[in-house]
C-alpha cells in the first residue's frame, strides 16, 4: 500500500496549451485584435490573437518540465514544438540518448570547459552570457555548423553581455560561428513596467545587426504579441496551465488548461467544539462546532507550509478551505458545510481538476503568497506521478 497522494499529468492539456502559445506566436492566429483587460501603461493590452510576425517556439522544460516530468513533457510536445529549452546538461544528454533530434537550447550555457565536448557531440545550443565563455568555446574547437545564442543584459542584471561585451563577442565569433541568435530576458513583462524600456536597450545594443532574435517568455508572448516580434519565443509557465499574471487574468481566461492535478484523500475526521484548536501552534481555533478532515498531504509532498487558513481546496469536488498550519505529512480541511457523507476516503484536490470543477494552482499559490511555478517545481519525489 502507498499513501494516497498522487499527481496526475494531463498530456492533452499540455498540447492544448502549446497550441495557445502557437496561436499567440502568430501561427493560426485569427483576425481579432480586441484588447483584454489592461495591465497598465500605454503598451499593456493583452491581445486576443498572435503576433504579426510568426515565431518559432522553444518549449521550456527546465526543472524536470516544471515538475511535470521531463520525458513525459517531451513526448507530449515533440511532434508540435520547434525545440526544447532547459539548463541541465545531464538531462539534455538523456534526451539525445532517447532519440530526440529536435534542437535543444541550454539556457545557462555551459558551466565548465570540460562540458563542451558533450555540447558538440549532442548538438546542444549554448546561451553565452560572458565574454570568457566565447573564448573558451572557440578554444574547444566549436564547429561552425553549430549555432550559439548570445544573451544581452538589457536591464534585468542577472546574466548577459553589455555593449562592449557584445562587440567583443561578435568580433571573436566573426568568420568562425556564423549561426548566432541574439537573446534577452524581460524583467517585468508580467508587471507594470512592461517591456518597452528593455526593447529600446536591445535595439540600441544590436543596431546594425541583422540576426535572429529570441525575446518573449510566456508573459511577453501573451501580453505584447504586437510589440514583440520574434524569431524564437520561449513559452514556459503557460505550457503547464499557469497564468503569468494571475492577478490580472486567469489561466482559464487565457484558454489555458491545468496540466497537473494534485490529489489525496481524507484519512481521518475530527469534530471540534467551540474553543478547540487544530494543528501545530494552535493556529486555528473553532468558534463553533465543526467537522474537519485530515488529508494525507503536507509540506514534505511539496504543498506550501506557509499556506494559511482559508487556502482553497476541493473535497469530493466541493470547494472548501484549509484550516490551521500545514504539517509535514498532513493538512486539515473544513468539512462543516459539506454533506455529512463526505468523510474518510473522500478525495481532496489540492489543485487542478476534479471532474468538471477546476481549482487553479494560481489561486492556491496566491493564497499562499507564492506563484504556481513554485508549487509545480516543489512537488516531492515521494508523490506518485501518473498519466
Amino acid at each position: 500500500m502507498t499513501r494516497p497522494i498522487r499527481a496526475t499529468i494531463d498530456r492533452a492539456a499540455l498540447r492544448h496549451n502549446f497550441g495557445v502559445a502557437r496561436r499567440h506566436a502568430g501561427v493560426g492566429a485569427g483576425p481579432s485584435q480586441a484588447d483584454a483587460p489592461p495591465v497598465g501603461g500605454s503598451e499593456s493590452g493583452l491581445r486576443a490573437r498572435g503576433a504579426i510576425k510568426s515565431a518559432r517556439l522553444w518549449s521550456v522544460v527546465k526543472a524536470n518540465a516544471y515538475g511535470h516530468g521531463l520525458e513525459r513533457a517531451v513526448a507530449a510536445l515533440a511532434d508540435v514544438t520547434d525545440g526544447f529549452a532547459l539548463i541541465e546538461l545531464e538531462r539534455a544528454v538523456r534526451l539525445r540518448a532517447a532519440g530526440l533530434e529536435l534542437p535543444i537550447l541550454m539556457l545557462e550555457g555551459f558551466y565548465a570547459a570540460e562540458e563542451l565536448p558533450l555540447f558538440i557531440e549532442h548538438r546542444l545550443t549554448p546561451v553565452l552570457h560572458r565574454l570568457d565563455q566565447i573564448h573558451t568555446l572557440l578554444a574547444a574547437g566549436w564547429p561552425a555548423t553549430l549555432p550559439v545564442y548570445l544573451k544581452l543584459d538589457t536591464g534585468m542584471h542577472r546574466l548577459g553581455l553589455d555593449a562592449a561585451g557584445l562587440a567583443a563577442a561578435m568580433a571573436a565569433l566573426a568568420g568562425k560561428v556564423p549561426d548566432i541568435t541574439l537573446m534577452t530576458h524581460f524583467a517585468d513583462a508580467d508587471g507594470p513596467r512592461g517591456v518597452a524600456w528593455q526593447l529600446e536597450r536591445f535595439a540600441t545594443l544590436t543596431a546594425g545587426m541583422d540576426l535572429p532574435r529570441s525575446l518573449s517568455n510566456s508573459a511577453a508572448l501573451l501580453r505584447f504579441p504586437d510589440l514583440v516580434t520574434n524569431d524564437w519565443a520561449r513559452p514556459g509557465i503557460m505550457l503547464y496551465g499557469g497564468s503569468p499574471f494571475p492577478e490580472l487574468i486567469s489561466a482559464a481566461e487565457l484558454d489555458l488548461q491545468p496540466v497537473m492535478t494534485l490529489q489525496s484523500e481524507i484519512i481521518a475526521v475530527q469534530t471540534l467544539a467551540a474553543g478547540d484548536s487544530v494543528g501545530y501552534g494552535c493556529a486555528f481555533t473553532a468558534d463553533r462546532t465543526m467537522r474537519i478532515g485530515v488529508v494525507a498531504c503536507g509540506y514534505a509532498d511539496g504543498y506550501p507550509r506557509h499556506a494559511p487558513t482559508g487556502t482553497p481546496v476541493l473535497v469530493d469536488g466541493i470547494r472548501t478551505r484549509t484550516l490551521g498550519r500545514v504539517s509535514m505529512d498532513k493538512l486539515c480541511v473544513d468539512l462543516t458545510e459539506l454533506p455529512a457523507k463526505v468523510g474518510v476516503g473522500g478525495t481532496a484536490t489540492l489543485w487542478g481538476r476534479a471532474g468538471e470543477t477546476v481549482l487553479p494552482a494560481d489561486e492556491v499559490a496566491t493564497a499562499a503568497g507564492t506563484i504556481s511555478y513554485e508549487l509545480f517545481c516543489a512537488l516531492a519525489a515521494r508523490v506518485s506521478v501518473l498519466d
